[in-house]
């Protein structure tokens, strides 16, 4: 059973909310024209890697310690390049717990010039780096579709592989290591 259910459009269409905004961040992370995605362990679909900020972070700094959690791989907070901010007031994401909350997300972009080695946590069901032909058969987070859309999938200018910084996954820290 799902803990979340995420809905975006129109904020009549959503349980109306019980909590403040909640700022995420999430990361439009590609490596060889593929984008990373994870299969969710609370919705049972796929997302980018990110999540909520806490109250003391910077979406970067937020984004950092998400892609530590979720795949164990210390990237420093300035390696991110900031997209766009999506902040509709239909995004929302309605727990089982009763919480509902809108999200307001800061989109980032990142490009690995060589594969990572990435560990899967918790919070994943799966993980994986797919083609844009690939992502379009995916069941998305609806909160994440637009985005990804917007980012990835559409042919053009405003595409995170060109905007993204390049980072090699060589300078990423693994916990253990040097």
């Amino acid at each position: 059973m799902s803990i979340v259910t995420f809905y975006n459009g129109d904020p009549k269409a959503a349980p109306k909310t019980t909590q403040g905004a909640h700022l995420g961040a999430n990361v439009i992370l590609t490596w060889d024209g593929k984008l990373l995605l994870e299969r969710r362990r609370d919705a049972d679909v796929w997302g980018m890697i990110g999540g909520g900020a806490k109250r003391y972070e910077t979406g970067r700094q937020a984004l950092s310690r998400e892609i530590y959690e979720e795949l164990g791989l210390r990237i420093p907070p300035s390696a991110f390049q900031k997209l766009k901010v999506y902040d509709n007031p239909g995004r929302i994401a309605a727990y089982r717990d009763g919480s509902v909350w809108r999200m307001v997300i800061v989109l980032y972009g990142l490009k690995f010039t060589q594969e990572p080695v990435l560990h899967i946590s918790r919070e994943s069901r799966e993980l994986g780096f797919f083609t844009p032909e690939e992502v379009r058969d995916l069941t998305l987070a609806v909160t994440h579709q637009d985005l990804i859309e917007e980012w990835f999938l559409r042919p053009g200018l405003q595409n995170a592989e060109t905007q993204a910084v390049q980072y090699s996954s060589q300078r990423c820290r693994f916990p253990g290591r040097a």
